[in-house]
């Protein structure tokens, strides 16, 4: 039974590091190149599912929202062309708090059987972004 749990622990950790992942929903091709891979706002005429996306900007060294998205669309693409995907299907893309940063200073005294301490801080969320879509097949004619 211990073998199993520092096996689990791992596992959780590398699956936990990834800011992509894949569901099949279709058929896979021979990947190609991210640089082949267009992104659709609305659905082509014609297409073949292949598998839902999702991915984030967690780990890039964007800063601004703009870049922030722009590592989401580079990484749907690099994940549809993995699968031989020329296209995605954008869903969405929003913002997930990511967690904070914060400054505080703070004393504590002790005197007499009685504690007092004061404090005060502040914080500011940080998000990234997030993205989904469908990695699609467009036949070219």
């Amino acid at each position: 039974m211990k073998r199993r749990a520092l096996f689990c622990v791992p596992a959780l950790l590398i699956l936990g590091g990834c800011v992509s992942s894949h569901v099949l929903v279709g058929t896979p091709r021979a990947p190609i190149s991210p640089d082949q891979v267009k992104i659709y706002m609305h659905p082509p005429a014609k297409y073949e599912e292949i598998a839902l996306l999702d991915t984030s900007s967690r780990g890039s060294f964007a800063f601004t929202a703009q870049g922030k998205t722009d590592k989401v669309i580079e990484r749907l693409k690099v994940e549809a062309a993995k699968l031989g995907a020329n296209g995605v299907l954008l869903e969405g893309i929003g913002d997930r708090e990511a967690g904070a940063i914060g400054t505080g200073v703070g004393s504590a005294s002790f005197s007499g059987g009685s504690a007092t301490s004061v404090g005060f801080g502040s914080a500011a969320a940080v998000y990234q972004k997030t993205g989904n879509g469908m990695a699609i097949f467009v036949a070219q004619n």
